[in-house]
């Protein structure tokens, strides 16, 4: 149990499966900018995401009285913690409104690599924010990666959220590549994005939260 303030918060691996429908607002919640377009109405989108979200791949943070505060979410070669497959799509947006949805989600998906641990949603509440945890959420993805036997760990950061790669750097994440959206820019709202890396096979540095 760690303490910022007057808060007690805590990190797991997955959540509880009573928090699922919390989860699936935080992320929806976090996320509504850029699949928003692609996955409305928010009633259906909802269900689908609370339909696919896979617990096993994600790691969470919650306070003392159990409210959800944080989800980092991962994907391997195992499995992905927002695995959806054609029959989930169908299944909220029918047989034409979900393979067309599901089509358009492509553009956005990442692909695993040989000894890579892709961090693929990284999602704090805005009231628990600047209170360190999302530096925790990463320094625990890291020592899931390493407990994996990965040798990297890998995230993808929009081009308008600088206050997240100015995390990222502090914490040692390096930029390596962009991809611009192009005639996707208006639907997902962003125009580009960077990956950025980390080496895991250096000894753990300390987290700023530890400093």
């Amino acid at each position: 149990m760690a303490a910022t303030g007057h808060m007690l918060w805590h990190i797991e691996s997955g959540f509880p499966e009573h928090k699922r429908s919390a989860a699936a607002h935080m992320f929806w919640e976090a996320f509504s900018g850029k699949l928003g377009k692609v996955l409305a109405p928010e009633a259906k989108s909802l269900a689908l995401i609370e339909r696919i979200l896979d617990r096993r791949y994600c790691i969470s943070v919650s306070c003392q009285q159990g409210d959800l505060l944080a989800l980092a979410g991962y994907k391997t070669h195992f499995g992905s913690f927002t695995a959806g497959t054609l029959s989930d799509f169908t299944a909220i947006y029918g047989w034409f409104g979900g393979p067309m949805r599901a089509l358009l989600l492509n553009v956005l998906e990442r692909q695993t690599e040989p000894d890579v641990f892709l961090l693929d949603s990284l999602v704090v509440r805005p009231s628990a924010r600047g209170m360190g945890i999302g530096s925790a959420l990463l320094k625990q993805a890291e020592d899931t990666a390493r407990k994996q036997g990965l040798a990297k760990i890998r995230l993808d950061v929009i081009d308008s959220n600088f206050r997240a790669r100015a995390l990222y750097e502090r914490l040692g994440f390096i930029a390596v590549s962009s991809e611009k959206t192009g005639p996707f820019a208006d639907l997902f709202g962003f125009s580009s994005s960077t990956t950025m890396v980390k080496d895991l096979s250096q000894s753990p540095s300390k987290s700023a939260v530890d400093r």
